[in-house]
């Protein structure tokens, strides 16, 4: 097997990442203001946040920015090295945002005395570090690639648009997955929920009523154990398109129409 040697400037770039990523493991929390952003790299940021599985209380809008407060690993009752870790691995997702600016709290030990330290750590987006991270990939699963896809061949007047409003909810964000905009000015949401886990199904539901948006469509799958996970579409403020292996464009469309 060949061995490709990273290139000086490269692995100067990583350790550099390295040497700043490590810091938060001591992290107790972290407030991170993203602002003047396109809905794109806030969209990406969330995305990476969700990828993550951090504990998270966000505010604001697209228009004038989002603070998210993040708790750190040593805020936990037992503190975790996955969550550490898990802390460190956004920051290389962070670098892809164009304004932001993040403030952590951090928390140490003094070996000697063995009291806590409390110390102060700044990060923006003029730090010079270099992300290793790809650019978010265009679509989060298939489902959505594949509907994307099969839209092209449609005939109508009715747009697929990919990036979205973010609409703001209690303590979160919502980000559905399309646009679907006509040439008269109306315009509807898309989110596909082909996902099965019940803590997701909760949470996606729980966001759909708290969003109170009446341009929402909801594409759900036929496989998923609603009931199981304790969820129902009854008085949901959405219209639901159901779907079995693939969402089918024509369903959507004649929800529309």
């Amino acid at each position: 097997t060949q061995f490709d040697h990273p290139a000086p400037e490269a692995l100067l770039h990583r350790y550099n990442l390295s040497q700043v990523q490590g810091i938060f493991y001591r992290a107790s929390e972290m407030t991170l203001n993203a602002h003047r952003n396109v809905p794109g790299e806030y969209k990406l940021l969330i995305r990476y946040l969700k990828l993550f599985q951090l504990m998270t209380y966000i505010e604001g809008d697209a228009d004038h920015g989002f603070t998210i407060t993040i708790d750190g690993p040593t805020s936990l009752f037992k503190p975790s090295t996955r969550y550490g870790l898990a802390i460190a691995k956004l920051i290389p997702a962070l670098l892809h945002v164009t304004k932001w600016s993040l403030k952590a709290t951090l928390q140490s030990r003094d070996p000697y005395s063995g009291t806590i330290k409390t110390g102060h750590f700044s990060l923006n987006d003029r730090c010079g570090l270099v992300t290793h991270y790809p650019p978010g990939k265009p679509y989060d699963s298939m489902l959505e690639a594949s509907f994307a896809k099969r839209w092209e061949s449609q005939k109508t007047e009715w747009v697929l648009e990919r990036e979205v409003d973010l609409i703001p909810i209690p303590g979160s964000v919502m980000v559905p997955d399309f646009r679907l905009v006509h040439p008269d000015g109306r315009n509807f949401l898309l989110e596909i929920i082909g996902y099965w886990r019940p803590e997701y199904l909760r949470k996606k539901f729980a966001q759909v009523r708290k969003a109170e948006c009446d341009n929402l469509i909801l594409a759900i799958s036929e496989r998923l154990n609603l009931e199981k996970a304790g969820v129902t579409v009854k008085n949901l403020p959405a219209q639901v398109v159901w779907f079995k292996d693939k969402l089918s464009p024509k369903a959507v469309l004649e929800l529309l129409d």
